[in-house]
């Protein structure tokens, strides 16, 4: 099973829509504006929203903590590494592993890959692909894709 994430490129913020395999909008995601620090509320088609990622602030690097149903899920923190982008995660027992350009991801549950995360390449706006092993990690992989592009972004 996969989703498609694509950054809306003409937007006041940090815009998302988010499409199944067969290119049906599914989901998206909308920063708050005047926000101290990255807000971002990820909506249903229903306009419901079911998760919120939040910059915690003072950190030395990114650190970001993931919210659904108003209770904090896990945390996200990027660590500091010379080639190789790396996170300290607690969520959903998962652990991330980028390659060196930071573009491509894969998510881990103990030994077994649960998420690969891939960035496509040459289109207006950011672009990842994200490829379940599991069809009940999709809202948290999508959680989790979402935190670390905002932890790259933060840091940039």
């Amino acid at each position: 099973m996969k989703l498609l994430i694509k950054q809306r490129v003409f937007s006041w913020t940090d815009s998302y829509d988010v499409y199944d395999e067969e290119g049906n909008a599914k989901y998206f995601v909308k920063a708050e504006f005047f926000a101290l620090g990255h807000q971002l509320h990820v909506f249903d088609q229903n306009n419901r929203e079911i998760g919120v990622i939040r910059e915690k602030l003072l950190t030395f690097l990114p650190a970001f903590e993931i919210e659904t149903e108003g209770m904090v899920k896990g945390t996200i923190q990027k660590q500091f590494t010379f080639f190789k982008p790396m996170y300290e995660i607690d969520y959903n027992g998962w652990r991330v592993e980028g390659d060196f350009l930071g573009w491509d991801y894969d998510v881990y549950s103990g030994c077994s890959l649960a998420i690969h995360i891939s960035k496509e390449l040459f289109h207006w706006g950011d672009t990842y692909v994200l490829d379940f092993g599991n069809p009940a990690d999709e809202l948290d992989g999508l959680l989790l894709v979402i935190a670390i592009d905002a932890a790259n972004c933060s840091q940039d």
